[in-house]
């Protein structure tokens, strides 16, 4: 079978895959069928639970991890038996190096190991902790038999040492798991068949089989890091730095995670179904954390002081593009995401570091939790990188005051939301019904039903019996036909009708997961608990943004065709009146994808495709490769619309919202902006149908009212218009060119008789008529050439507010004379600010009735500045 996505789709209990198992728990359950009941996989896995530990000779994040699977075929006897041939006469590794371990009660795999030839002192029983498997909380679980290997007496803890004593003398090879049991999270109860799931990771297995060959120096362990898998990388990481790996104890751990987090980060990008980007959320911020902290390191412990992580992705992609070709393909994507991301973090790197060296030199044993959080939020830190920079200095971090910190920022972004009262209303919700809404929507626009109760909104979510005219007010339905907001989708607007009252419904919301709930306004009569209804959905509004739904899909499926399949949905919006598609990608969408990707999309509303719906398992459309996405709840049943049957469709997502029969339903597509939201992440507005052919209208519109004003055929329209602006460019010139005359002109020299005698400086501060600031600027370069030695400055009113340009002649400035520090002083004077060189400089103020006031401190300024000098 091959490797399940290392991000499992619509799972949103589980970050990333953590074990070959993992996509085939239904066939353990008996959920699903599987393809055959003896099944192998090399899977790629990723655990997060060892970042902090990567850095010594074991533990990695990403690995791939060998194993095979029996879905109630071969069992216990078979497994042992194979294991036992496999490791001794396929890999050929020595029979005494192998220390099998059993579950502690579990004699049958005690005597197939004996059977196998292993003295009973080299088969461990040990307890629940080290050998018994759970997948999860909940999930399929058992007893498991691990296999170690022996490196040797020499590097364990004495005669008496075993694998659980945790030293380097013994690493886990091999866990074959008796997969027998399901665990609820407190009971156990037999599976619907005995099974097998193994796990050997193949890292691990290369460094014993590099230990046993003849090249080894067996007087040290060899470690993953020696192997084929890693030496590549770490020799890039050597020529980068300057550092030899094996020569320094100090370094070495630093080479080694600069290696693996490189690898890992590699992979979780590189991943074309489920790519992974950095972010401040779930696996995203798994990403970065590794990106920044393998940054840390390469900076901070390798003296590498240019980007690097590139070039790490570079050498990771040549040494797997074999196995993993995907890899290749997304070379320049994953650089587009991992360049832009070191860059930021090192804006801020050395300033976070050197507030964090202040806090550790401080003399206190401890990081306080606001200290951590600052470190996080301003100078994007890590709290995880921050607690390990503290432990090597002996200091804790107060892991409590950190999350105050963080849930006081979420509290305070929850209030700016307005979700403060959520949790009680969902409450309030959940009470007024037994049984959920029953959603007819799918198949009709319009229902008989029953009013299960009502709630008067603006009475603090107060349940009642009876709504009368005008009041507002929320209602519950046994059934209904109105679709609730969900998957990004709006929800319906549309009617209640009563033997009463009526009620316009202006929205519809799924409540307490299981309810819809109709939010309106009494407009007629009254409406009451108990009543026998007509729900009738506005078909108009359906309809409309059932066209901008299906539109969303198709848009969807053609960004990934011409931008790459790394083009994910990250959020939308479908309304009657537009849609928005938020999706990842790294740059800018260019003008001519941007009509490519519109042009495709209507080629397929023109093919007048079939728009196809059907429930499925969960299981079997991630087989099928359906789009899912990580956020969204799924249940082992789910619902995949697809554009047209055949194999593959050319385009097929799980959702649950509505959507048009056939392509041609939606009419036209048009994409009315493209723009960034976020490190990348990008965002797509467009219309369909109605808003669509409404926004041509107003387009035409506008460009014929151009056209008039213009006094132009449609045709000539470009043409008057860049005349229009020659001609305002050429005005413009002329302006700037009298006003520069103006300066230089007689008037202008003429200044100089205002001048005053400061110390035996000459000193001129008048206000004088500039139409702008570059005419002012203009004049000041005027005065500078009559100035010789002395100081100027000039001030105006230029559009109601003060201007300033300050001079000083170049042999003052050695007295200790500074235009930027006079202009900045006397600009503040009138509510302002500037500054600029020694001998010029530029500002202005707020309030123009201060420029004399302004202008009379520039003496005393110049005498304080020259007597200051002249002390030191």
């Amino acid at each position: 079978m091959p490797s399940a996505p290392i991000v499992p789709a619509g799972d949103p209990t589980l970050l990333f895959t953590s074990a070959g198992m993992v996509q085939f728990k239904p066939y353990f359950t008996g959920q699903a069928n599987p393809p055959n009941r003896r099944l192998t996989s090399v899977q790629k896995c990723f655990r997060t639970t060892d970042i902090e530990s990567v850095g010594d000779t074991s533990h990695l994040t990403f690995f791939e991890m060998l194993g095979n699977f029996s879905i109630g075929d071969y069992f216990k006897s078979e497994m042992i038996l194979w294991a036992q041939e496999f490791l001794t006469q396929v890999l050929g590794l020595q029979p005494e190096r192998l220390w099998p371990a059993v579950f502690e009660d579990d004699d049958e795999a005690f005597e197939l190991w004996r059977q196998q030839r292993y003295p009973a002192a080299r088969i461990m029983r040990y307890g629940e902790d080290d050998n018994y498997w759970f997948s999860g909380e909940m999930g399929p679980c058992g007893p498991d038999s691990e296999v170690h290997y022996d490196f040797g007496e020499q590097f364990g803890c004495g005669p008496s040492c075993h694998p659980a004593h945790g030293h380097a003398r013994f690493v886990e090879i091999w866990n074959l798991v008796f997969m027998t049991y399901y665990c609820d999270g407190v009971q156990r109860t037999p599976l619907p068949s005995r099974n097998i799931d193994t796990g050997a990771g193949l890292e691990r297995l290369a460094s014993v089989l590099l230990y046993e060959s003849h090249e080894w120096d067996k007087s040290r362990v060899a470690s993953v890091y020696d192997t084929d898998l890693f030496q590549p990388v770490i020799r890039r990481i050597e020529q980068l730095s300057g550092k030899r790996y094996g020569a320094d104890p100090a370094t070495d751990p630093a080479i080694r995670i600069v290696a693996e987090h490189s690898r890992a980060v590699t992979c979780l990008i590189g991943d074309e179904r489920t790519p992974v980007t950095p972010s401040n959320e779930e696996r995203g911020y798994v990403v970065r954390r590794m990106l920044r902290r393998a940054i840390y390191f390469g900076r901070r412990r390798l003296g590498i002081n240019e980007p690097f992580l590139a070039a790490m992705a570079d050498a990771v992609i040549d040494t797997m593009k074999a196995s993993y070709p995907e890899l290749e393909r997304q070379r320049r994507f994953i650089e587009q995401i991992i360049t832009p991301e070191e860059l930021r973090f090192d804006e801020t790197l050395s300033r976070g570091l050197e507030m964090l060296e202040q806090i550790l030199s401080s003399g206190r044993p401890e990081i306080t939790g606001e200290q951590a959080f600052l470190l996080h939020d301003t100078y994007g830190f890590p709290v995880e990188l921050t607690r390990e920079i503290a432990a090597e200095r002996g200091l804790t971090l107060d892991e409590a005051g950190f999350q105050a910190e963080m849930e006081r920022q979420r509290a305070l972004a929850r209030a700016a939301a307005g979700g403060g009262t959520a949790v009680a209303a969902e409450a309030v919700y959940a009470g007024l019904a037994s049984e959920a809404t029953d959603f007819l929507g799918y198949e009709s626009l319009g229902a008989e039903a029953k009013v299960v109760a009502l709630v008067a909104p603006s009475d603090s979510l107060r349940p009642i019996d009876t709504a009368p005219a005008g009041a507002d007010v929320e209602i519950l339905l046994d059934r209904t036909p109105f679709y609730p907001e969900g998957g990004g989708q709006v929800g319906d607007r549309g009617e209640i009708s009563g033997p009463s009252g009526r009620v316009s419904v202006n929205d519809t919301q799924r409540v307490a997961e299981r309810l819809i709930l109709h939010r309106g306004t009494v407009v007629e009569g009254q409406i009451a608990v108990g009543d026998e209804i007509a729900a009738s959905v506005d078909r108009q509004h359906r309809a409309d943004t059932m066209r901008n739904h299906t539109a969303t899909h198709l848009l969807h499926a053609v960004l990934r065709k011409v931008l790459g399949i790394h083009v994910r949905q990250a959020g939308s919006l479908v309304g009657p009146d537009r849609l928005r598609f938020d999706f990842r990608h790294t740059e800018p969408v260019a003008p001519e994808q941007l009509a490519e990707v519109e042009m495709l999309v209507n080629a397929k509303v023109r093919e007048n495709i079939e728009v196809h719906t059907r429930t499925t398992s969960f299981e079997k459309a991630m087989q099928e490769g359906v789009l899912a996405f990580f956020g969204e709840k799924y249940g082992a049943d789910v619902r995949v619309v697809e554009v047209n049957t055949s194999r593959p469709p050319f385009s097929a997502e799980l959702c649950g919202g509505t959507h048009c029969t056939r392509t041609g339903d939606i009419g036209l597509v048009l994409i009315t902006n493209e723009s960034s939201i976020g490190s990348g992440m990008r965002r797509i507005e467009a219309l369909s149908g109605r808003g669509a052919e409404a926004h041509v209208r107003r387009q035409q519109a506008l460009f014929s009212e151009v056209a008039r004003r213009l006094s132009a055929q449609p045709e000539s329209v470009l043409s008057k218009l860049e005349g229009l602006i020659n001609e305002q460019d050429s005005l413009r010139k002329r302006v700037l060119k009298l006003e520069r005359s103006l300066a230089s002109s007689p008037a202008a020299g003429q200044l100089m008789d205002r001048a005053i005698s400061v110390d035996g400086v000459r000193v001129l501060a008048t206000r004088v008529e500039a139409p702008s600031a570059d005419a002012l600027r203009y004049l000041g370069d005027s005065i500078r050439k009559d100035l010789g030695s002395g100081v100027a400055v000039l001030a105006s009113a230029i559009d109601g507010r003060p201007q300033f340009v300050a001079i000083v002649s170049s042999d003052l400035t050695s007295r200790g004379l500074h235009a930027g520090n006079l202009l900045k002083l006397v600009a503040s004077v009138a509510g302002g600010g500037g500054g600029g060189r020694p001998e010029m400089a530029q500002g202005g103020g707020t309030d123009a009735s201060k420029i004399d006031e302004a202008l009379s401190a520039v003496g005393p300024a110049v005498q304080e500045m020259l007597e200051a000098a002249g002390k030191q």
